[in-house]
């Protein structure tokens, strides 16, 4: 029973550190580039993964943590306050070199994503970042098929819209 249970961690450790990345990716999507939320999103996914690890582990544990990060977030959303503090001074910040374009493109993508309602982020970021059918998409999101298309289809318009409102420079 010992051995079975040390292995099932091992299978879960695996996981974890194989899709770590990933899920972080997701998860920051999910909370409109909000990297402090995406950890504590993340965590709060892992944790409830962990203890279905014996039903979901053969099955589909991704899927799972996509549905559990994707209802978190939405309840998250709706949240007015998630128990933060100001602060007198704020931490230091750790300066790198100079940044390439595709980080700015994807800053600017982020900050477009963070002005969808809740629903319409989690289907498109399901839909076109994760390429999940239409379907899946509808049953993480606890929807009718329809509703979610309506969901990603309102999205990526309105995406469209946020994005070409780019002033342009005048000269």
């Amino acid at each position: 029973m010992e051995q079975a249970r040390a292995e099932g961690n091992d299978d879960f450790d695996g996981f974890v550190a194989t899709r770590w990345s990933a899920l972080f990716h997701l998860a920051r999507l999910l909370c409109a580039g909000d990297r402090h939320r995406a950890e504590d999103l993340l965590q709060e996914a892992l944790v409830k993964l962990w203890f279905a690890w014996p039903k979901v582990a053969d099955e589909a544990p991704e899927a799972y943590v996509r549905k559990v990060l994707a209802r978190a977030a939405a309840r998250s959303a709706r949240r007015r306050w998630w128990g933060e503090r100001p602060v007198e001074a704020l931490p230091d910040v750790a300066h790198t070199g100079d940044e390439s374009a595709a980080v700015v493109e994807r800053s600017r993508l982020e900050a477009a994503l963070a002005q969808l309602p809740p629903r319409q982020r989690a289907a498109v970021v399901l839909r076109y970042y994760q390429d999940l059918p239409e379907k899946q998409v509808a049953e993480v999101l606890g929807c009718p098929l329809g509703t979610a298309r309506s969901h990603a289809s309102r999205g990526v318009a309105r995406l469209r819209q946020i994005l070409a409102d780019v002033i342009e420079p005048v000269g």
